[in-house]
């Protein structure tokens, strides 16, 4: 659904009265009911909160210029961080963890990708999306024609500084995933938002994912009596 502007809470219609309209399914019971109506209450008021945070990121002031205008090489040659944009103004910067000190790329990261590369050309109606990691560009282009990948962008950062700018790498220079925003004003690019949910803000027995989360597949477990689950982790390939 698009974007509309957040309302504030008092004029919300209290979101147990919405609850009342709720669905019902064959030989669902009394205590289903009232348990799932107390869970569709909270399913509201999570989206509205989803919608109140997305409103206040869009308000953030400009972040920093960018330090120098990086020189990345792009599938068809050396590009400029500007010309990343291509017409749009803001510039989604993923930082892939496949760096020249891995034998293969991080399943977890690959596992984003995969999905991303099916709403690649939607996003880019919008906004720009670059996928970044330090292997030279042949070895990213590799694996990408290997895992069927048309639409996402891939560049290598092995020439420049941006990974250790925008902390996607470690004090021992191994790479980190990251995702950062930079948005183009008045022909100069600041960094607009990035993600800072480290290992340091998560809660007791829990990863420090974002939020909201930007992998798909936990969307759809975080629907299923299984969940998540923590005996298992994504593969990069399956039988």
């Amino acid at each position: 659904m698009a974007q509309a502007q957040v309302k504030s809470a008092s004029d919300l219609v209290p979101a147990a009265e919405l609850a009342r309209f709720h669905l019902t399914y064959p030989n669902e019971s009394a205590a289903y009911r009232q348990a799932r109506n107390a869970l569709l209450e909270a399913e509201i008021e999570l989206r509205r909160q989803i919608e109140r945070v997305a409103e206040q990121r869009r308000a953030l002031p400009l972040g920093g210029e960018v330090p120098e205008d990086y020189l990345f090489e792009g599938e068809d040659g050396p590009v400029r961080m500007s010309e990343m944009f291509g017409p749009h103004q803001s510039l989604v910067v993923y930082n892939w963890m496949y760096g020249p000190q891995r034998a293969k790329p991080c399943p977890m990261c690959t596992s984003l990708l995969s999905a991303w590369e099916g709403e690649a050309a939607d996003v880019a109606q919008r906004v720009a999306l670059a996928i970044v990691a330090k292997s030279p560009i042949a070895r990213l282009q590799a694996f990408k024609q290997e895992r069927g990948w048309r639409h996402l962008k891939l560049y290598s950062s092995a020439g420049n500084s941006f990974n250790r700018d925008y902390l996607a790498e470690n004090s021992e220079s191994a790479d980190d995933a990251a995702i950062n925003v930079f948005t183009r004003r008045n022909g100069r690019i600041h960094h607009f938002w990035g993600g800072e949910m480290t290992g340091k803000t998560a809660d007791p027995g829990q990863d420090p994912r974002g939020a909201p989360d930007l992998m798909p597949l936990w969307t759809i477990l975080d629907m299923t009596p299984e969940g998540r689950g923590t005996d298992w982790y994504p593969s990069l390939s399956y039988g």
